[in-house]
């Protein structure tokens, strides 16, 4: 059963502080209350999941330990239910000292509050979306880094390939003449416009050139020779400072002929 504390109940054999006076205050009035009952402190905090020290000072009205007004008025009712009481005259005797006994407007908080206003939890999901966003940076920024790196290395040994096919390296082998051939034999006489590969033979068997040249080149034999030309469009020819055409020994680009004076 509720009781107002505005009226008189008796106990039986002595008077229950239940009346709240007219210049009693809201939590005094509770604490009577509460110790006419025989309650402990600690019991109606863990009833009401209220910290003790908020219990604390609503019972010692100390209005600048608590947070703002409405927060104070719902205490007051939850305490006054607990302790089965109407809790109208507490909130209305409250209403009218509050301003005059502290001063502050009615939505003040508090920095000494024992109940503060909750922020951000430090494993709220903003946080940790944040976390998560800084290291999907972090792996988009890695990934660019390295990927810069890789095509920068493409590109240098993509540069490095043309720079060693434009300096091939001559398989050309030109074979010496004893002095004898030599002062006695033909003077055959290349140069060449681009690399190709020839094959050259004298009379006797003597492979005087073969392989692939790019480098002019002037070979002693004994005619005649066996010449063949793997481009015959890049390759002057003269046999003792004879020219030599080839267009009539060039078949599909390639020429392969007898030579003698």
């Amino acid at each position: 059963m509720e009781v107002n504390p505005n009226s008189q109940q008796s106990t039986g054999t002595s008077a229950t502080p239940n009346t709240l006076g007219n210049v009693q205050r809201p939590g005094e009035y509770l604490r009577h209350i509460r110790l006419a009952q025989k309650r402990e402190l600690a019991d109606v905090s863990k009833a009401l999941n209220m910290p003790v020290k908020t219990l604390e000072a609503l019972e010692r009205d100390e209005y600048k330990s608590l947070p703002e007004a409405t927060f104070i008025k719902g205490y007051y009712r939850a305490y006054a239910k607990f302790l089965n009481v109407d809790a109208s005259a507490i909130i209305q005797r409250f209403d009218e000292i509050y301003a005059n006994d502290t001063g502050l407007l009615p939505n003040h908080a508090l920095k000494d509050s024992p109940i503060k206003i909750m922020g951000k939890l430090p494993g709220s999901n903003s946080d940790r979306n944040k976390k998560w966003l800084k290291r999907i940076l972090i792996a988009i920024v890695v990934i660019f880094v390295v990927s810069m790196l890789v095509l920068s290395l493409q590109k240098w040994s993509a540069k490095k390939q043309p720079a060693a096919a434009a300096n091939p390296q001559t398989t050309m082998q030109v074979v010496s003449v004893d002095s004898n051939t030599a002062s006695t034999g033909d003077q055959l006489d290349l140069k060449f416009s681009q690399p190709t590969s020839v094959n050259i033979v004298d009379s006797t068997g003597k492979v005087l050139a073969t392989g692939r040249q790019a480098a002019d080149l002037s070979l002693k034999g004994i005619s005649p020779f066996q010449v063949r030309l793997d481009d015959a469009s890049a390759v002057t020819l003269s046999l003792n400072n004879e020219a030599i055409s080839l267009a009539p020994y060039t078949v599909n680009g390639k020429a392969d002929f007898r030579l003698s004076p």
